[in-house]
């Protein structure tokens, strides 16, 4: 079983950078889920799939890995690229986008 590990990105509800700087080591599914057809709950018999890891570097959540014997696979962030914009931008004379009216 492969264990994941990655520092995740922020939700699309947050605003700040809350709980995006610490790392995760989470294992990867090794079966499927299963639907009981009675009820349609989703079920799974794959209990590492409920374990997830806080670490605070990439290298100490690495460290983990190997000392444990876990076969693991990193995860490198894409930060997100912050792109500066006014109002005024929308109104320069050389905007790339032509002035439609």
């Amino acid at each position: 079983m492969v264990a994941r590990i990655y520092r995740p990105a922020k939700t699309a509800m947050q605003s700040g950078k809350a709980k995006t700087q610490r790392w995760v080591l989470d294992y990867e599914p090794e079966v499927a889920k299963s639907v009981e057809p009675l009820m349609g709950y989703t079920s799974s018999s794959d209990m590492k799939q409920q374990i997830r890891l806080y670490f605070e570097t990439e290298e100490a959540a690495v460290s983990y890995a190997k000392r444990q014997g876990i076969a693991y696979r990193v995860e490198q962030p894409q930060d997100r690229k912050v792109r500066g914009a006014a109002y005024a931008d929308n109104f320069k004379f050389n905007r790339v986008a032509p002035w439609t009216h």
